[in-house]
């Protein structure tokens, strides 16, 4: 199925555990030492979950049963939850309150809108665009989704389709009959959200190539193919997802795949993104760590949270997220701990995107770990290739065109079986006991 390289780096890491190495389970005689003596307990979390839902948490309609074990170890006998957690799902086919309903449903806890992260919640920060006319692209609700974004001025492909039913000739059954009025007052589209994978892929794929060869004026006849061309976001890049079928299925990357490679045929010239939002992007990430904080505000936590686990099925797009995140973490102590003067005088290396959401707080934050679990995408079912950088090399990339493939970056810090599995080792490396 093409993840044999993103199997065998995990499945490496499944080998260390299982034989005792640096990833496994403390012995019985040390557990509970990771932090502190093991009558000790923390009052107040310093850590939080990053909790992926399709593969980890459900499976279609289906919820996993050690999912509502996990929760039921992560709430008090009040029913609140113990540590700070936010759910990051490249889902958005949906409405946030919708989404955060059925996690309250399948988990057996309430579920806030604001510990949910859809694929396009931090188009939020994209203020300078809100208020320009963009086209939407997906399905479920794309007008609401980007209006609660902040976007003021929509139009989506029906949009597009109903002012210039030419456009749209690939099924028969809905070329027009007759030679319809010539549109003369549709807006000019000065970008385009691309929010997942639409129902009708022709139709969508044919009329934002339209959009972007006639600079936002579809149905105009230019003489030149502008470039660059208007803005475009794209949400969610998983080129594969996992519902109830056996095998994954296509997902948005798929969709964006078609869009660049036929861009490229006609114009010869590589489809640009404004932004690629979702996991596995900082930027989604520096939203999660927002969402956190307020979270632990709002719970009156007086202890800041250090350490984040990040808890997935997707190598590509969970671990690999997570792992670039720990490095940029990383790489953001070092600078400050090298720097000669006090932080009135640093430049903050995040200051220039998004300031706003960390302020002082993301000072303390050391780590982004990454679990990655056996319920979805990542099957273990297969024994480690002799050569592991053979395999790794040789391998198909599943992740988007604009991302570099680095072997290191879609090796999980741990691997489990399941979610359940991956918050009693959460527990027992944080020296965290249940009420």
């Amino acid at each position: 199925m093409g993840l044999s390289c993103l199997r065998s780096a995990s499945k490496a890491a499944m080998s260390r555990w299982r034989r005792g190495g640096p990833w496994a389970p403390l012995p019985s005689s040390q557990r509970g030492l990771g932090r502190g003596a093991p009558w000790v307990t923390e009052t107040h979390p310093t850590f939080g979950f990053l909790f992926d839902v399709d593969g980890v948490l459900v499976r279609g309609r289906n919820v996993i049963p050690a999912a509502q074990e996990a929760f039921r170890k992560l709430v008090d006998s009040n029913g609140q939850l113990q540590v700070p957690v936010v759910f990051v799902t490249n889902a958005g086919n949906c409405l946030q309150h919708v989404k955060a309903q059925e996690l309250s449903d399948a988990l057996g806890l309430e579920v806030s809108p604001e510990q949910v992260i859809l694929s396009h919640s931090p188009l939020h920060l994209f203020r300078q665009f809100h208020e320009k006319c963009m086209l939407v692209s997906g399905q479920g609700p794309v007008e609401e989704n980007a209006r609660n974004v902040g976007f003021q001025n929509v139009v989506t492909i029906q949009d597009v389709r109903k002012a210039f039913p030419l456009l749209d000739m690939v099924d028969q059954s809905r070329r027009p009959k007759e030679l319809p009025p010539l549109t003369t007052d549709f807006p000019t589209i000065e970008g385009v959200i691309l929010f997942g994978e639409p129902v009708r892929w022709e139709t969508s794929l044919q009329l934002i190539i339209d959009v972007l060869l006639s600079n936002g004026n579809p149905g105009a006849d230019l003489a030149a193919v502008p470039y660059p061309h208007i803005p475009v976001f794209a949400c969610n890049m998983d080129l594969l997802w996992m519902a109830e079928a056996k095998m994954p299925r296509f997902g948005h990357g798929t969709f964006l795949v078609c869009l660049e490679n036929i861009y490229k045929k006609v114009t010869g010239r590589e489809l640009k993104y404004e932004a690629l939002i979702g996991k596995p992007s900082i930027v989604t990430y520096q939203y999660a760590e927002y969402l956190m904080k307020q979270q632990v505000e709002r719970r009156g936590w007086p202890s800041p949270i250090c350490r984040l686990y990040a808890v997935g099925d997707n190598p590509m797009s969970d671990i690999y997220g997570a792992n670039v995140y720990n490095h940029y973490l990383k790489a953001t102590c070092q600078a400050r701990s090298q720097a000669e003067v006090k932080s009135v005088g640093v430049v903050d290396p995040r200051s220039e995107d998004h300031s706003e959401l960390r302020k002082d707080w993301y000072v303390l934050l050391e780590s982004c770990k990454s679990i990655l679990v056996c319920t979805g995408v990542y099957n273990p079912h297969e024994d480690v290739p002799a050569d592991l950088h053979k395999s790794v090399m040789e391998t198909v990339f599943h992740g988007h065109r604009d991302f570099r493939f680095d072997p290191s970056l879609v090796e999980a810090s741990y691997v489990v079986q399941d979610v359940n599995e991956a918050v009693k080792l959460v527990f027992e490396q944080e020296n965290w006991s249940q009420e």
